[in-house]
């Protein structure tokens, strides 16, 4: 079962906390004028999101506030880490390419192991407001969710950044790649 609906020991989110507070304070221009109590706050209000966070961190993630949105008064958490969180690679994108493959299937997919940990892959949007908050997948690429209209037609999106340039681009949905993974955003 998945740590985020087991919960976490005590020590397990005290150690979390100081992570992510860490984090929080040394990447200010991530999510400047939001105060850490505010964030520590909402976390406390939702364990069941903390615990999120932990298999975020767990496979690589390094999930850090990028965001506010006040008409829900939530934060919005993404992965953060420099390159395509490493212990969510390998992964073609949905569960119908995984099963269409005939032979070398991946462990699982982008939006199956998404869906596992309770967060969201992200859209384009939000994949372009993060690369405006640092350097991201400059070595690797991540799926990001997909318009229908391109899945009907056996297609996925991904995004990486090269040359100084932000790229969405196109691949079939059963392929995956070592250096291709995904990233996921959750609100607190």
């Amino acid at each position: 079962m998945s740590t985020h609906k087991q919960g976490l020991t005590e020590d397990q989110s005290e150690q979390l906390l100081d992570t992510l507070k860490q984090r929080f304070e040394q990447n200010e221009q991530r999510h400047e004028k939001m105060g850490w109590d505010n964030v520590l706050l909402k976390l406390k209000e939702h364990p069941e999101k903390l615990a999120i966070l932990h298999q975020m961190e767990e496979t690589g993630g390094e999930p850090d506030v990028i965001g506010y949105e006040p008409e829900t008064g939530m934060f919005l958490f993404c992965d953060c880490a420099t390159e395509s969180p490493t212990g969510r690679r390998s992964l073609c994108y949905d569960r119908a390419a995984l099963e269409g493959r005939k032979k070398n299937k991946p462990e699982n997919s982008a939006v199956d192991s998404a869906n596992e940990m309770g967060i969201d892959l992200l859209t384009e949007d939000q994949y372009r407001v993060l690369q405006t908050l640092g350097e991201f997948d400059l070595k690797t690429s991540s799926w990001l969710e997909t318009p229908e209209e391109i899945r009907e037609r056996g297609g996925a999106i991904f995004g990486d950044c090269r040359y100084g340039q932000v790229f969405v681009y196109h691949n079939g949905a059963d392929s995956y790649y070592a250096a291709r993974g995904f990233r996921g955003i959750v609100k607190v």
